[in-house]
């Protein structure tokens, strides 16, 4: 496992957040269980826009990813092929390896004008051509690619509480410990010590995320708005950052960025060849 810092790769002690998908060969699933509760629609909708997007994922079964791999070239521009978002990383979240659920319902709040902030305007347009087994499919084939990583900030921070420490060590101590004295969960508890999020209750993939979208999300949760009526996942959300600051914020955006487990890339058979190249070097002489 490896965490890059600002001056190169450097191994951590403990977890860290990797890409990890799993399989998309599970049968269809019961629309009840698996797709998220309707959403309030927008009192008036403008022309494109469909207000019953988001409930209409009810209706939808498992994501193909082989569909999704067939759709995904009209995301290729500005995510990447992949999800990785190499093309312009500063203006594009990486969406690789994150769960088909979460991409399906970012998808449809998109196209339903439930979702408008970030980059909204330049996603709605893409939403709206899509039916809602098409944004399951494109969620089923993004989460099975491997997310990559960027470079966490090694800053050292000189005045305040946190002076001495380093801008992404406030973000890993939050991660790892939470604050109990401000009643702060460690963000582990629901994505994960890999960071690889609950597909189940839809807990997104944050691992190797770009720190300004992160930042860019965790001010809007510490604002406490969702456009989303019982939103029970935002309101979670509100609750763990309205007592966060600025620099806390950043500290866990860029902690964020530079987290991956390299471990995943390996297939079966290179970790059967690492084995055997180890097995057969010469052993130190006991002597």
């Amino acid at each position: 496992m490896r965490h890059i810092r600002a001056y190169g790769l450097v191994g951590l002690a403990g977890l860290a957040i990797a890409a990890v998908a799993y399989a998309q060969s599970a049968p269809p699933a019961t629309p009840a269980t698996e797709a998220p509760a309707a959403a309030a629609a927008p009192a008036a909708s403008t022309p494109g826009q469909d207000p019953n997007a988001y409930a209409e994922l009810a209706k939808t079964h498992w994501g193909d990813a082989k569909a999704g791999a067939a759709k995904a070239g009209a995301c290729a521009a500005c995510h990447g092929l992949d999800g990785n978002a190499t093309a312009n990383p500063a203006l594009y979240p990486r969406i690789a390896g994150q769960g088909e659920l979460f991409v399906a319902k970012q998808l449809a709040l998109f196209k339903a004008g439930l979702r408008t902030d970030g980059n909204a305007a330049l996603m709605i347009p893409y939403a709206q051509a899509l039916s809602p087994q098409d944004m399951r499919d494109l969620g089923a084939y993004f989460q099975t690619q491997h997310s990559g990583a960027g470079i966490a900030d090694d800053t050292a921070i000189t005045s305040g509480p946190y002076e001495g420490k380093k801008l992404y060590q406030v973000g890993e101590k939050l991660y790892r410990q939470g604050d109990s004295s401000r009643g702060i969960v460690a963000c582990t508890a629901c994505h994960g010590p890999d960071g690889t999020g609950n597909p189940g209750p839809a807990y997104p993939h944050i691992g190797g995320q770009q720190s300004w979208y992160v930042e860019m999300r965790l001010n809007a949760y510490r604002g406490g708005q969702s456009a989303l009526k019982d939103d029970k996942l935002f309101g979670l959300m509100a609750l763990e950052t309205k007592n966060l600051s600025d620099e806390e914020i950043k500290g866990l955006s860029t902690y964020l960025q530079g987290l991956h487990n390299r471990a995943d890339q390996a297939s079966p058979a290179d970790v059967a060849a690492a084995k055997a190249a180890a097995a057969a070097a010469p052993q130190p002489s006991k002597n």
